[in-house]
């Protein structure tokens, strides 16, 4: 497991290294990644992205944003909910997506599990944030004292992501293992894992 560090981009901003120097990559880091997000379709769809990053770099997803937008009619959890075999068949011949039999069922399966959530009244916003005091807590998590630290270990998983995979699974969503949730706690802001000496980390102290 490599150390957290900072890079210097060649516009001389000091950011997380992890986005590198793509246009695309530092923007998202620079607007999105980190930044407290409680709409609840795009957290909706921030959690299929994130599954459809198993295996992949998030590079490779976030270039195809736009294109599963399209393909899964803006990730409205109605629609893809009443998605039927042929609608398979469409995404997976779309190539602007990626092909994954499993990933593109669990969308499917995940938008009627998140309206069978609200039909019970509950809220995929109200079940993510309610672990943002146990994720940032040293005294459960003891990586999360020094996460932001330069050389520190770079966690895949915490004691929130385990609870949050568990009960999203309990709530019938799938590629949601706690390595998938540990990362979609950081994008989605409940987690900030802004390095120090990152321009954003500066910003939200």
């Amino acid at each position: 497991m490599s150390g957290a560090k900072i890079a210097v981009g060649s516009d001389g901003v000091s950011r997380c290294w992890w986005c590198g120097d793509d246009p695309l990559y530092t923007d998202y880091h620079d607007v999105e990644w980190g930044t407290p997000l409680h709409d609840e379709r795009a957290l909706f769809e921030l959690l299929c992205l994130e599954g459809a990053q198993a295996g992949l770099a998030w590079i490779t997803v976030l270039r195809k944003r736009d294109t599963y937008r399209a393909a899964f009619d803006g990730f409205d959890p109605e629609r893809m909910a009443a998605y039927g075999p042929h609608d398979t068949v469409r995404l997976l011949a779309d190539p602007g997506i990626v092909r994954n039999r499993a990933k593109v069922a669990a969308f499917i399966g995940n938008a009627r599990a998140l309206l069978s959530m609200q039909r019970s009244g509950e809220t995929l916003e109200a079940l993510v944030w309610s672990f943002a005091d146990s994720a940032a807590d040293a005294a459960t998590d003891a990586a999360a004292s020094q996460r932001l630290a330069p050389g520190a270990p770079v966690p895949a998983t915490s004691s929130a992501s385990f609870a949050l995979s568990k009960a999203l699974k309990q709530r019938g969503f799938s590629f949601v293992g706690p390595t998938i949730t540990y990362a979609y706690l950081q994008s989605s802001g409940v987690v900030d894992d802004h390095v120090v000496g990152c321009f954003r980390a500066v910003l939200s102290t």
